[in-house]
């Protein structure tokens, strides 16, 4: 029953007696870990997470702001062929994602991507996706802080400067961000997803009883779906993109699962986790398309009127604080990781330890306030950031992981399983990088294109942005 409870592996419990013997210690090593060292009494316990507060992380690194976009996809790829793009980039992040377990089962030792960039590459690999690793959050951390901005300006009609309401964001995310472990940030992780969830269902439920879109100057527009769209190649790419961005917890999820009490519970969170996010985003975006058609809103919560749309924005607002707080966290850990790790530092409340950790959270919520306030284009940010992190992030190398584990001495003589699950490898990584280059290119053209059409706001700007 400990087990089925999400307890702590035994074979990794060191007993006081064992952890004591010899040492002449006062505190009792509780626990040791590959990557943390000894988690002594009174120290800090990284690895506390449980199945259950691991799926909530998992969703809620994942659903936020994907779930606010989806309906934009659909109106640029159409009903049909952006349902067969979300379930497909469900199934190969679900890949990715279950790869990311078998490889921490077999190398505890890992961390984060950077580590699997290390054994991978070298130090040339340790240090390209340990950047891209921090960068990719700290970018995302921003898109979170301007949706809070945009949450606020709903709330408050615009009550003050919009570059205000990104500091007060920014604030905010720094202060809870510090929160040391991911398991104490667990259960705000559950409140977060809740709120977006039902944030979303009540604006989905809002547009369906209503029928149509928003009034605009007094008038309704017709409903004017598509089932089939016919995007540019820049406009496909940028969908694509915020689609992979939906599902871009991947590198998050060498770092939760390595806090959690016993990793061989990893799948069963990912199950549960991949299927509730891709049900939401299925029929949320579809129902909130279908009514609202080319007049839905980015981010999707303002599609239903200006009354719903600030109850949705009440109920979300929480949820979007808790993305942005989970999301400047992980870099932060990284680079506390990062810097402390081998030391006693790591897991004690020293000096070192505090400067290092508050340092890390300043820094990172400082940098993703400028990218916040630099590129306030919801869309274009969003898409932005999915194509030039998230892609490289959540298929190359999970291609290579399986290649490394796996290819031994080459193809000759293996079966023709073995076979093709190296061809769907070497897709995985193909499909990441058509995506990475094609998405990049398309994303800067949309974010340029909404500047020449006035459809985004100047970089540190009092403009409301909830248009």
């Amino acid at each position: 029953m400990a087990e089925m409870a999400g307890e702590t592996d035994p074979e990794n419990i060191i007993t006081p007696a064992q952890s004591n013997a010899g040492k002449g210690l006062d505190k009792k090593t509780i626990q040791e870990d590959a990557v943390f060292g000894e988690i002594q009494e009174g120290g800090v316990n990284y690895r506390d997470v449980g199945w259950k507060g691991t799926t909530a992380l998992m969703l809620k690194t994942q659903m936020g702001l994907g779930v606010l976009s989806i309906p934009q996809v659909f109106d640029t790829l159409g009903i049909i062929p952006g349902i067969i793009i979300v379930l497909a980039i469900s199934f190969m992040t679900g890949w990715s994602n279950w790869m990311v377990g078998v490889f921490k089962l077999r190398h505890p030792e890992v961390y984060g991507i950077d580590d699997v960039g290390r054994m991978l590459f070298g130090r040339v690999g340790f240090e390209l996706l340990g950047a891209a690793y921090s960068l990719f959050w700290i970018f995302v951390s921003g898109s979170a802080m301007l949706s809070i901005s945009i949450a606020l300006n709903a709330l408050s009609s615009h009550a003050i400067c919009t570059a205000i309401y990104v500091v007060i964001a920014a604030i905010i995310g720094f202060v809870l961000s510090s929160i040391q472990t991911l398991a104490r940030m667990s259960w705000l992780a559950w409140v977060g997803t809740f709120c977006i969830i039902l944030s979303v269902s009540i604006v989905t439920i809002a547009v369906g009883v209503q029928g149509h879109p928003p009034a605009i100057d007094g008038i309704i527009p017709e409903r004017d779906y598509k089932l089939f769209g016919s995007p540019t190649f820049t406009e496909a790419m940028s969908a694509i993109s915020t689609v992979c961005l939906s599902y871009a917890g991947t590198p998050a999820f060498f770092n939760i699962v390595a806090e959690m009490k016993d990793p061989r519970f990893y799948n069963r969170s990912l199950a549960v986790s991949q299927s509730i996010i891709t049900i939401v985003y299925i029929v949320c975006g579809t129902v909130v398309y279908l009514y609202c058609g080319s007049h839905v809103a980015s981010p999707a919560l303002g599609s239903a009127g200006i009354l719903i749309k600030k109850i949705c924005y009440g109920i979300a607002l929480p949820g979007l604080i808790v993305s942005e707080v989970v999301l400047l966290h992980l870099p932060a850990k990284h680079i506390l990781v990062r810097i402390l790790r081998g030391s006693k530092h790591l897991t004690n409340h020293t000096t070192i330890h505090w400067v290092t950790w508050l340092g890390s959270t300043f820094t990172v919520s400082l940098i993703a306030y400028i990218i916040a306030s630099g590129i306030p284009v919801f869309s274009g940010l969003v898409s932005l950031v999915g194509a030039l992190f998230a892609t490289s992030l959540i298929f190359q190398p999970m291609g290579c992981m399986w290649l490394y584990d796996n290819w031994g001495t080459g193809p000759g003589g293996k079966s023709v399983w073995w076979l093709v699950k190296a061809a769907w490898s070497c897709f995985i990584i193909a499909v990441g990088c058509f995506l990475t280059v094609g998405g990049t290119y398309g994303s800067i053209v949309g974010i340029r294109d909404s500047y020449d059409q006035s459809g985004g706001s100047a970089a540190w700007s009092c403009a409301n942005n909830d248009v």
